[in-house]
This record gives C-alpha cells, sequence and structure tokens, in this order.
C-alpha cells in the first residue's frame, strides 16, 4: 500500500507550481505513444517528473516523465505523460503514485491510455478499444502491504471497474464523430517480452481481446481511492498466435501515434460531457 507521506510530499510540490485555482475533476495518464496529446493544452504547466522528490522515474521508450497541468476544450485536467512498469523494475506502489497524487489534487475521474497488442481476431492494429474490464495477471496488487487508509475498503469492489456511464459518453463521442471504436477486455502482463504464440492463445481463451503491460494496476488502486475510471487502448498490433508477425517496440510506437490522433479528436469531443458526468 502507497506510502502516504510521499505521496503528500509530491502533492505539495505539485500544488506550489500550479495556480492557486486550478482545481481539475479529470486525470489522464498517457501511455506510450500518445504524450503528443501534451502539446493541446492551454495555459500549460509541466512539472518534470525529476523536480518531485521520491516520484518514481520512467525509462519507457516514449514516455516523457512529467505532469502536465492545463485546460483541453476548456476543462481543466492534468495529464500524467508516461508512467512507469513492473519490467522496469518498479513496485506496484512506484507504478500507482501518480495515480494517488492526481487523487489527492482532487481528480474524480481517471482516463488511462495505452497501447496494446489486439488478440482479438476482429480487431485491426491502428484502432481504439475502450475496455469494459480487466484480467490482472502480474501476479501483483497495488493494494498489497500494511493498510494505511482507514477510510476505504481493504477490499474494494472490482466488479463495475470501468465506468459504464463513461463509457457510454465515448461510444456517443466516437459516432458524433465517425470514429470506430471496440469494446473489450484489457489483459495486463508483466512484460518486457512480447507474448509467445501460444502465450495469445490462452490469453485469448481467458477472454482477453488486447494484451499490454500496463493500466490494470493503476485502474485498482484509482477504484480504491473512489474514483470512476474510464480505459481506452490504442491497438498498436495485432497478434494472430496462427499467422503472426514479428514486430518491434518501434513499430508498436509508430502504430500507436498514428491511433493517437484519433484518439485526441475523440477525447477533446467528449471532454465536456465526462467532466459534466464527473461533477
Amino acid at each position: 500500500m502507497q506510502k502516504s507521506k510521499k505521496v503528500q510530499i509530491c502533492v505539495a510540490m505539485l500544488k506550489s507550481s500550479l495556480p492557486q485555482e486550478f482545481s481539475p475533476k479529470i486525470g489522464i495518464v498517457l501511455g506510450t505513444g500518445l504524450g503528443n496529446l501534451a502539446c493541446s493544452l492551454q495555459d500549460a504547466r509541466h512539472i518534470p517528473y525529476a523536480d518531485l522528490p521520491g516520484f518514481p522515474q520512467s525509462t519507457a521508450p516514449s514516455h516523457h516523465g512529467a505532469f502536465s497541468a492545463g485546460t483541453l476544450a476548456g476543462i481543466s485536467v492534468i495529464l500524467q505523460q508516461g508512467r512507469c512498469h513492473l519490467y522496469e523494475g518498479r513496485t506496484p506502489d512506484d507504478i500507482c503514485m501518480g495515480v494517488r497524487v492526481m487523487a489527492e489534487l482532487g481528480i474524480t475521474s481517471l482516463i488511462l491510455t495505452n497501447a496494446a497488442g489486439a488478440i482479438n481476431p476482429l480487431f485491426s492494429a491502428g484502432s481504439l478499444m475502450l475496455i469494459t474490464d480487466q484480467i490482472n495477471l502480474t501476479g501483483q496488487s497495488p493494494l498489497t502491504g500494511p493498510d494505511e487508509d482507514s477510510r476505504r475498503s481493504r477490499f474494494p469492489d472490482m466488479s463495475g471497474l470501468y465506468d459504464p456511464d463513461l463509457i457510454r459518453i465515448m461510444e456517443q463521442s466516437a459516432l458524433s464523430l465517425g470514429i470506430g471504436l471496440k469494446k473489450g477486455v484489457y489483459l495486463c502482463i508483466p512484460g518486457p517480452q512480447l507474448e509467445t504464440r501460444a502465450e495469445t492463445r490462452a490469453y485469448r481463451l481467458l477472454g482477453g481481446d488486447a494484451v499490454g503491460m500496463s493500466t490494470a494496476l493503476e485502474a485498482i488502486a484509482a477504484k480504491h481511492r473512489g474514483l470512476r475510471v474510464l480505459g481506452v487502448s490504442c491497438l498498436s498490433n495485432q497478434n494472430l498466435p496462427d499467422c503472426m508477425a514479428e514486430t518491434t517496440i518501434e513499430d508498436i510506437i509508430a502504430t500507436a501515434e498514428k491511433a493517437a490522433a484519433w484518439l485526441e479528436s475523440l477525447l477533446l469531443a467528449a471532454l465536456p460531457a465526462l467532466e459534466k458526468e464527473c461533477r
């Protein structure tokens, strides 16, 4: 369980760098290849992770490593540009520290984005998938350890982890823009190696539609903190075990960056309704 003193130190540093009146209700975590959304911020303030004592630094490719605060579509938001992962040797507390910091800043809803491989044969690379549920195969939880938060349940219910009302808003916005959206289950593995053919078959049998190396632990931590959770995967490659093509992290990032343009348009269209729903 996250050490609250470490979180509070980072929160105090962030507050000292942000306007006093800044009060975001929505936080967004930007995954692999998706960091360019921060360029659309108005009145932006950027605070590198390196300026926050004890905050874990990301070493993953294309993860910029900063909090960015400002407005998108007239809505106050705070962005986490890049995250850290179990495969970097990080703990679940490290991975979820950004979520807990944003919760202390007052957000009520969290949008998690990632690049993921499509394992549903009907899903194609370059498309977007709304996450309706998840399978955590990391073997770890951000709630493990001493329970320092008596205000919240030690055993939070996860049956409605991804908020159906927020999903509905995204679907309506996608329909108005003519953007195709898939919906499916996100399966999280530790990585960093990509999955084998046999693993891909197994993950599909378990009910996964997309596979990645992030998001699941953050979603658990967010739900524990009482946040409403929305998740979107940019499907960066297609994993078909009977005709699996080799891929590289460079290819994955390039495809995610192309899909990110659709995601940015979708978020800008949906944010006013999302913010209204989350008040």
